[in-house]
């Protein structure tokens, strides 16, 4: 039972899941706060539990899609090693879609609809686009739609998230790569034409640590041009620096980067805007 407990949290992805759950939590709360209205503790359960199941039918979908990849390369995948199996993986993922649905509906028309949309680039991404050129796109989609998502669940006006939508999406962008780049000599050798495989490692990682960078540069010129750049927040935007800059040799620790960079500027943005 235990066994099975703990491939159910990593058949999830829990690292990347957690992240984005706990970010689009503070979005809305820091989104709240921007526009002097208190936060409604339901609205932002609402919001958390339907990002979470997105998250948990995302992660869920990627392993059954990935499955037969996995025999040969990631044999510790739970799915592989047993620890689930492929009916109990896709109950999961239909109790995660059932949870992001039943929430989402709640949060009103357009959030549900965007949230849905967000949801299905995902699916595409895993059971389609994952090892194709056009892989970046899926990432590109969701994650430029969750700040509007969020905003629109809060009631923000679109043009105080509109340059979250551009920037998350340049960041989105960086973030597939790096993921990518963890598993370029087995996608490479599974015959994969990812886009991190048609650059090449070398090039993806470069583009990968630009984009990242880039996002940090413009909003730090958006900050300090505004007045609003505080010292905890240029700290908290260093640490995001230096955790993409340790990975940009090194493609393992690169996405790992990725995730603390996106920690570190949300709380970033909201010490600067707060």
């Amino acid at each position: 039972m235990v066994r099975g407990l703990i491939g159910a949290v990593r058949l999830i992805h829990p690292a990347p899941a957690l992240a984005v759950t706990l970010l689009s939590a503070a979005l809305a709360a820091i989104l709240a706060e921007q526009l002097a209205a208190p936060m409604d503790s339901g609205l932002l359960v609402l919001i958390t539990l339907s990002v979470l199941g997105s998250q948990v039918v995302t992660g869920a979908t990627n392993d059954l899609a990935d499955m037969s990849r996995d025999v040969a390369l990631r044999p510790d995948k739970p799915l592989v090693a047993g620890d689930l199996s492929p009916s109990t993986a896709l109950w999961i993922a239909s109790a995660g879609l059932a949870l992001h649905a039943v929430t989402g509906w709640q949060l009103g028309v357009a959030p549900f609809v965007l949230g849905l949309v967000a949801t299905g680039s995902a699916l595409v991404y895993n059971v389609w686009l994952s090892r194709t050129p056009a892989s970046v796109i899926p990432y590109i989609v969701s994650f430029g739609i969750l700040p509007a998502w969020i905003g629109l669940a809060v009631g923000a006006p679109f043009e105080r998230v509109g340059p979250a939508v551009v920037l998350g999406s340049i960041f989105a962008a960086a973030a597939h790569l790096a993921n990518t780049l963890r598993d370029f000599q087995s996608d490479a050798s599974i015959g994969s034409r990812c886009l991190a495989q048609v650059l090449g490692e070398r090039r993806a990682r470069f583009l990968a640590v630009g984009l990242a960078g880039g996002v940090a540069l413009v909003v730090a010129i958006i900050f300090l041009t505004a007045g609003e750049l505080r010292p905890a927040s240029a700290t908290l935007g260093l640490v995001g620096l230096v955790a993409i800059g340790q990975g940009a040799g090194d493609a393992r620790r690169l996405w790992p980067g990725m995730l603390v960079a996106a920690v570190a500027w949300t709380a970033a943005w909201a010490l600067a805007t707060g």
